[in-house]
């Protein structure tokens, strides 16, 4: 009988080792590691399919709150612990990884795979010297949702390229306190790829960065203050209560069940607003790009959640057979038939968006395509940059800088701190992580 832990125990080292080497061959146990995004909720639950299909595999899950799942997956791989052999992942990672050699390539797919049916700007971010280091399971770029609805009885209509000024007043008008209808939600959760996601992108959009040409940290300066006085402004607010809580699955929720008027986030989220079993606004949804600061063209959003196998895994093949699985074709066509058209993992595959049954389904298909197609995360800052990367800093030392940073920052939204007194702070612990890190490299 196949075992599976739907429950998110965790499963020790001793557990995924107590098969034998014997055994292992004719009958393989690996141990996946996943975050508690939707996407990957209906992966758990159709795995069932894949392990009827190989009766000599069996799966164990260990799935984790976003912040949690970053830290358990990053000890285990740099400790070369082998407590999981599927790791979720995201592009951020995978080239830091590859060149560590952590990753094992993901070279030599069968042809039915079909790579090249995979979006450039998705296959590139995954690249390191030519190969591929993880397998996208779903990709996104970043977008601004809003309720029709609202928008309408507010007299208000949203521009085709809305700017921040006018989307704090639209978050003013929208706002109804006494009905629990929040005019703007963002992430307000601590951590770097929460918080600090959408942050480092408002900042972008302000002409800011993390660092200059020497790595000094500029996060003490008019950009940055320009965009979190907004960003703790329009949330004090027109946001929900308890802000600080909400990272990207909250906002979802509180989307999706009629408390947002507005919402700024991944573009991955649409499946999911837009689905009628999921969501009770899903026919008052509409969407429009990123709103855009006083400095446009700068580096835009491109993520991707993805599938790696760690380099310490003793089950390589039976991993890669589940990551190629849970990443092809076939599988969104799984998706498709189980859940339909509208909820199938976005953003990695053309022939996703060439599919008419997804078109008619997803309104929102060409707008995220072209968002991804076009995403451009080394694009230029006001001010020349010695790293790429649009909601994140692609170094080694960013994950630990940006979750704490975004603690700092969250404290402006809860009154701990004043937006002057979080930027000196997040300014002053940057420039020692730096030093520490041996910065400016020689």
């Amino acid at each position: 009988m196949a075992r599976r832990n739907r429950t998110g125990v965790i499963w020790g080292l001793a557990a995924v080792l107590s098969v034998s080497a014997g055994a292992a061959q004719a009958d393989s146990t690996i141990t996946i590691a996943t975050v508690n995004n939707g996407d990957m909720v209906v992966m758990q639950k159709l795995s069932a399919q894949f392990e009827q299909q190989h009766p000599d595999i069996h799966l164990r899950w260990v799935v984790l709150e976003e912040n949690v799942l970053r830290q358990r997956v990053t000890t285990d791989i740099a400790t070369k612990a082998g407590q999981f052999d599927v790791m979720t992942i995201g592009n951020y990672e995978v080239p830091i990884w590859a060149k560590q050699g952590w990753l094992e390539p993901m070279d030599n797919l069968p042809a039915s795979y079909a790579v090249d049916d995979l979006l450039k700007p998705v296959r590139d971010a995954l690249t390191y010297n030519g190969k591929l280091y993880g397998l996208p399971f779903y990709a996104e770029s970043a977008m601004t949702y809003y309720r029709t609805d609202l928008f309408d009885k507010a007299g208000l209509k949203m521009p085709d390229a809305p700017t921040y000024e006018q989307i704090r007043g639209f978050a003013d008008k929208i706002t109804d306190k006494a009905h629990q209808v929040y005019g703007m939600c963002l992430r307000g959760k601590p951590g770097w790829g929460e918080n600090m996601a959408y942050v480092t992108s408002l900042v972008d959009a302000e002409g800011g960065q993390w660092f200059d040409m020497q790595w000094k940290p500029t996060i003490d300066t008019p950009a940055w203050k320009k965009a979190i006085t907004y960003y703790s402004d329009i949330l004090k607010t027109d946001g929900p209560p308890g802000a600080t809580s909400n990272g990207f699955n909250e906002n979802l929720a509180l989307f999706g069940s009629g408390h947002c008027g507005m919402w700024i986030d991944a573009t991955v989220a649409g499946g999911l607003l837009y689905d009628k079993k999921q969501s009770s606004v899903a026919d008052k949804v509409g969407f429009a790009p990123m709103p855009t600061g006083s400095y446009k063209g700068g580096p835009t959003w491109l993520w991707s959640w993805n599938l790696g196998i760690p380099a310490s895994s003793k089950q390589k093949d039976a991993a890669r057979a589940f990551v190629t699985w849970a990443t092809s074709k076939e599988y969104i066509r799984l998706v498709a038939k189980e859940n339909g058209w509208v909820s199938v993992p976005p953003g990695t595959r053309q022939s996703t968006y060439d599919s008419p049954d997804y078109k008619s389904a997803a309104p929102f298909a060409g707008f995220v395509l072209n968002a991804i197609n076009v995403a451009n995360p080394k694009g230029a800052t006001e001010q020349p940059r010695p790293y790429e990367g649009a909601q994140f800093a692609a170094i080694p030392e960013f994950q630990g800088i940006g979750t704490q940073v975004g603690q700092t920052i969250a404290g402006t939204l809860s009154g701990q701190s004043t937006v002057d007194q979080a930027l000196k702070t997040a300014q002053s612990a940057t420039e020692r992580t730096m030093r520490q890190a041996g910065y400016p490299k020689k």
